[in-house]
């Protein structure tokens, strides 16, 4: 390497060696962590559904006790759904989505490596339990009273609070994807340009922020109802644990299609290659993974059917059940007409896609018959559902990934992976699947119910359920072959033409073996299929000629640009190294996993700790002022190196994540109407003799004036510093903080006052969890103003570099909500109820 620029790019994108290889954050080693971990989950999760397998294999077979079943029944459906299938997809994406941008990482690199992380110390503890026989007994959906009432042990507790800590991952790795696509594209990467990969994981990020709130959300209510007895789910207290289903299948069924979305991406990449033509239909496709998307959050009551729901409810969601099927039909056919107009190459990554779709039509069609509720009656906790379940899930997703996986090995690795290993690996899998699967639904139609750990001999459940077991072993066979496939010593194997499989899109560009700097140079794309469509492109962005072919400052840098049409508007500087992210994610997990086992102290000094290492990271790694206010970035372009407001990452971020923090809340709210639905006097004056009270309505009130005096004065606080108004914005902000404190204290006082007791019935413990809520906000609002003031006390923040108290005020916008709606709820409802 002669170019003394590549040298210098080289250098600031190095990977560091030896023992602080682990504090690296950029994309290509977050990713690989990301997906071997998740790989590693996943073949734990096949072991315990092979032990289930022997277990039913034989009627009467008592080999695993009922408890043990249990547990193994729990922690493999929890570990594929949790700890494989998003985070998988995540992992992929963080892996592959810079390169397919153009980009050199995203936005964010340390919070992937957090992510990260707080996924692989979330999961070991998770599955750690079931070596020490404490393993969650629920089931992977945790269906009250059975997990409040009838089940001793911290179980349940490792269930809510471990897996609640792996959704913080997959909620940060859904902010960074988002903000990637939306902000990190090369100029000219119009929307209408990208990838079709990156269009569905921008469907997918947007789902996971609604979809796992509603379940943090009701993590948060069992795990109260679990340690201090507030009676959410107890019906003597007034409880329902229909409201535990209703927040559990609004997140369960979009995750059916968040982990299905993203599998289909890798189709829709892997198709047009092997097709040597572009993709048939990419606006419709765009269009149907939307309303995908945005359906699958309309038929959560499918898995209700059976519940007693009124029949208006039942026939709305059997309707968009079933109306889901078009836009997935849609896709479906997009994918055989780019094969029918295309020269097709046959191999193995493009069989594993066909066997996919073949595979998840079956489950579609079962999928649409359990979609109507006369038949749903019927097959409802059948094994026609387990079925049906699995085509859908490893039709749709893991035949994909594997897929996946031949495609994008040589990415990775430079090395390929044997064909004819693979067509044993396809053939065992596609078949041993099929044995394995499809004897359920007769199973099913017979009357074999699920979850249960053995069954009688004699009612015909023998020969499906030996049938069943045996193909089981066949599909493990195949995934050892693919293993042996992978890991596999490829010193002596040659290294892979570049761009082996002639692709056109742009993470086929990177030279063989390839550089950590993701791509040479940022270039300037015009095209859908850029390889393909755009002449010499490949020499050109070797040679330097567009953006970003150098780092005279030694800096990480990348271009941010606009979210529509990709106009350039800044040369961000992302963080280097760290292991800051590291040390958050272990005091973060401390505060989990002790809480779990009530060692209270111990879970505070994590929490000081955790909150400690943040605030180091945000202080030395976001909204650093440069030493100049623009850079030459190629071309001629010059760019500002730091910007605020809408134009910048950190203001989108925030945005983010303040929807899905919203999202959270409002599922709160929707608990306190759901009560008042099933109840005829809600809120009751008395239950069982006792009174029961809630806030009343003077402090909720006051809470909420106080809180719209903290919000204006941080409006103000903002505005003064933009005008370097320093002592109206130490004021501004200082009463701020005083307000924001006050009205806390105000909503704590309304029903501390009154005498409240969350333990005597649910409107006193759906009061308090509200209260609870606000409260925190409000002590985090606080916070991130005297954060402010401190740095522009420190010279990190002043007029013109006013990152900090921009996205801080953005964030006091949706906490002004929060508490708004909490004290007009609780003052002014009972009035109306």
């Amino acid at each position: 390497m002669n170019d003394p620029r590549a040298k210098r790019l080289l250098k600031a994108w190095e990977t560091p060696k030896g023992w602080r290889y682990w504090s690296a954050v950029n994309n290509s080693e977050v990713g690989l962590w990301y997906t071997l971990t998740a790989f590693a989950f996943f073949l734990f999760g096949g072991v315990l559904a092979l032990i289930m397998r022997v277990q039913l294999a034989l009627p009467d077979n008592h080999w695993l006790t009922p408890d043990q079943y249990n547990q193994i029944f729990t922690m493999h459906g929890s570990v594929m759904m949790f700890l494989f299938a998003v985070p998988i997809l995540e992992a992929i994406s963080i892996m592959l989505l810079p390169e397919m941008l153009g980009s050199r990482d995203l936005p964010f690199p340390r919070l992937s490596a957090y992510g990260y992380w707080c996924f692989l110390i979330g999961g070991v503890f998770v599955c750690a339990s079931l070596f020490f026989g404490v393993g969650p007994r629920g089931g992977w959906f945790m269906y009250p009273p059975m997990t409040t009432e009838y089940q001793e042990g911290i179980g349940p507790d490792i269930w809510l609070l471990g897996l609640s800590f792996i959704e913080i991952a997959s909620i940060a790795a859904a902010v960074e994807l988002i903000v990637g696509v939306l902000k990190c594209r090369p100029p000219g990467m119009r929307l209408n340009l990208i990838p079709l990969y990156a269009w569905y994981i921008l469907v997918v990020a947007v789902m996971i922020l609604f979809a796992f709130p509603p379940l943090i959300a009701g993590d948060l209510l069992m795990e109260l109802e679990r340690a201090m007895d507030w009676p959410f789910f107890d019906v003597e207290r007034g409880g329902d644990p229909m409201l535990w289903q209703h927040l559990f299948w609004i997140f369960g069924h979009p995750e059916v299609y968040i982990v299905f979305l993203p599998s289909i991406a890798l189709v829709a990449m892997i198709i047009p290659t092997f097709a040597r033509t572009p993709m048939a239909g990419y606006g419709w496709i765009v269009l149907a993974a939307v309303g995908t998307g945005f359906l699958s959050f309309g038929l959560w009551v499918h898995h209700m059917f059976t519940t007693g729901l009124p029949g208006i409810s039942i026939g709305i969601f059997s309707a968009a059940s079933q109306a889901v099927a078009i836009p997935t039909g849609v896709q479906i056919f997009c994918f055989i007409a780019t094969l029918l107009v295309g020269r097709v190459q046959r191999k193995v990554c493009l069989k594993f896609v066909l066997a996919g779709l073949a595979t998840f039509i079956i489950g579609g069609l079962t999928g649409v018959m359990v979609a109507i509720a006369p038949f749903d009656y019927q097959a409802h906790d059948t094994y026609f559902i387990v079925g049906h379940l699995h085509y859908v899930l490893i039709g749709g997703t893991i035949f994909p990934i594997v897929a996946g996986f031949y495609y994008y090995y040589p990415f990775v690795t430079g090395k390929r992976l044997s064909e004819r290993l693979g067509n044993i690996a396809f053939w065992l899998m596609l078949i041993g699947f099929n044995v394995a699967f499809f004897p359920m639904h007769l199973a099913g139609l017979t009357g074999m119910p699920r979850r249960v750990h053995t069954f009688p001999g004699g009612m015909g459940f023998e020969l499906p359920n030996l049938i069943s077991s045996i193909g089981a072993f066949g599909l493990g066979a195949g995934f050892v072959v693919l293993l042996w496939d992978v890991f596999r010593p490829k010193g002596n194997h040659p290294y892979v033409p570049r761009n082996v499989w002639n692709a056109g899109t742009l993470e086929w560009s990177g030279q063989v073996p390839d550089h950590p700097w993701g791509i040479r140079s940022i270039p300037i794309i015009e095209t859908r299929y850029p390889l393909w469509e755009q002449e010499n492109l490949m020499a050109e962005i070797d040679a330097g000629q567009f953006y970003l072919a150098d780092a005279e400052e030694g800096r990480r840098e990348t271009l941010v640009t606009s979210a529509v049409d990709a106009e350039l508007i800044q040369c961000l500087r992302v963080p280097g190294p760290s292991f800051l992210p590291f040390w958050a994610a272990v005091f973060t997990g401390g505060v989990f996993i002790f809480s779990t086992y009530h060692w209270w102290m111990l879970a505070g000094c994590c929490s000081v700790l955790s909150f400690a290492t943040i605030v180091t990271w945000m202080w030395t790694g976001t909204a650093e002022i440069p030493e100049k206010e623009t850079k030459p970035v190629g071309l001629g372009q010059s760019l500002p190196l730091y910007v605020s407001g809408p134009a910048a990452v950190g203001w989108w971020a925030m945005f983010i994540t303040m929807l899905g923090d919203m999202t959270a809340f409002i599922s709160l709210v929707f608990g306190y109407f759901f009560y008042w639905t099933v109840h005829e006097d809600f809120p009751p004056a008395h239950w069982n003799g006792e009174p029961v009270v809630g806030a009343g309505s003077l402090w909720p009130l006051v809470s909420v004036g106080l809180g719209a005096v903290a919000w204006f004065a941080v409006v103000m606080a903002r505005r003064w510093n933009h005008n370097d108004f320093i002592l109206g914005f130490y004021a501004s902000s200082s009463l701020a903080v005083a307000a924001a404190l006050a009205s806390g204290v105000a909503l704590v006082w309304g029903p501390y006052s009154n005498g409240m007791d969350p333990t005597v019935h649910v409107y006193s413990s759906t009061t308090g969890v509200l209260v609870l809520w606000s409260f925190v906000h409000l002590i985090l609002g606080a916070t991130m103003l005297l954060y402010c003031m401190a740095r522009r006390l420190f010279g990190k923040m002043d007029a013109e570099h006013d990152a900090d108290i921009v996205n801080v005020t953005l964030a006091w916008h949706f906490l002004l909500l929060t508490v708004a709606i909490t004290g007009s709820v609780l003052a002014l409802f009972p009035w109306v109820a």
